[in-house]
């Protein structure tokens, strides 16, 4: 008898629990009380399971009970399959309570850097069991391969242009888009705030192509009735960043970001220029309850960053009590890229500012993926 043999009837557990119990006792009375059932229904589950296997699994004497030929084939079946399924309930319990499982997150690289390393430190400091699997990437392709299943949520900037109705996305914060330069040189203009106008005449250093906050930039620069400077273009995030550092030139960057770059800060003036980033999971899939965890702790953490919400430093891992800043190393976390950093990678539509707020004309373009 194979074990393939045993699953191709419609035997239960409970009748495989009774045939070990009886086994193991060599009594039919001491098995059901070791079963906490009643010997006669013990008695009735393997007579069932003896009529689907065709076989008689016990010889039945009077003081001695004994296994049958089928019996001894049985045995180490049984103990086997009911092994598997303890094993399999405690694999399904561990992954509900959350001692184990997976959850694989995307995002763009400006909120790799600045939201999602505190949001997971917090998740993984609760579940140290669950594996954290991060891809980077712009919100155009997180949306494909979410669409594929590879991710269970993604933090994308939204409206996404042609939004699949299969995704659902909901708001997480907006976040405000600020003006860097190097604390090394005079600010580029006197007083708290830096228009859109006031960018012209100064170098920028750009993004590479396909970043949105290269569009976005290039944009609101031609709305306001200038062509921007580009001092340098091409960079990623992180070298936007060094070459203001160094001195090369301005950036618009997202406020996120720019509290940990060590550069000047100057933001446009009210209400200021804006973009929103929001989760975005399968609608068509309901995400593993590991998943939704970690985008209630990103909602917390959402609430504690918008205007209002508590933001003090200090007080433990919770969201609503300040982590600690700084990235993430724990372990078991994985990061990696899908594909570069994809059409937005750091952009998506950007809203706000009155625009001599902003630069002395109509309010800036919005642009999408």
């Amino acid at each position: 008898m194979s074990i393939a043999d045993v699953y191709a009837g419609r035997m239960q557990l409970q009748q495989l629990r009774y045939v070990v119990a009886v086994a193991d006792t060599r009594h039919f009375t001491r098995a059901a009380q070791r079963e906490h059932v009643a010997q006669p229904s013990l008695s009735q589950q393997i007579r069932a399971l003896e009529r689907e296997l065709g076989a008689d699994l016990f010889h039945r004497a009077r003081g001695h009970i004994a296994l049958t030929d089928a019996g001894e084939a049985l045995l180490p079946l049984a103990r086997r399959i009911l092994a598997d399924a303890e094993t399999a309930r405690r694999e399904v319990q561990e992954v509900v309570r959350l001692r184990r499982g997976r959850v694989r997150i995307g995002a763009p690289p400006s909120l790799c850097t600045s939201l999602l390393p505190d949001v997971l430190r917090v998740f993984h400091r609760r579940y140290p069991g669950v594996e954290l699997v991060v891809h980077e990437n712009g919100s155009q392709d997180l949306v494909r391969v979410l669409a594929s299943g590879e991710l269970d949520l993604a933090l994308v900037i939204t409206p996404l242009p042609g939004q699949s109705p299969a995704l659902v996305t909901k708001e997480l914060l907006r976040e405000e888009l600020v003006v860097v330069s190097s604390p090394g040189a005079p600010p580029p203009v006197p007083g708290p705030y830096l228009k859109v106008a006031d960018l012209r005449g100064h170098p920028l250093v750009m993004f590479r192509h396909g970043y949105d906050l290269r569009e976005f930039t290039l944009s609101v620069s031609r709305a306001a009735g200038f062509e921007p400077v580009l001092s340098v273009e091409g960079g990623e995030m992180d070298a936007v960043l060094g070459f203001v550092r160094a001195g090369l030139g301005l950036a618009v960057v997202p406020s996120m970001v720019a509290v940990r770059s060590g550069l000047r800060i100057m933001p446009f003036p009210p209400p200021g220029l804006h973009r929103t980033v929001s989760v975005a999971h399968r609608g068509d899939v309901s995400p593993p309850r590991a998943a939704r965890e970690l985008e209630r702790i990103l909602h917390e953490h959402g609430h504690r960053l918008r205007p209002g919400g508590s933001d003090e430093s200090g007080g433990g891992d919770e969201p609503g009590g300040g982590d600690e800043p700084g990235g993430s190393d724990e372990p078991g976390v994985q990061g990696g890229k899908s594909g570069g950093d994809g059409p937005d990678a750091d952009g998506g539509p950007a809203t706000g500012g009155d625009a001599d707020g902003a630069a002395g004309v109509g309010g800036p373009p919005e642009v999408s993926g």
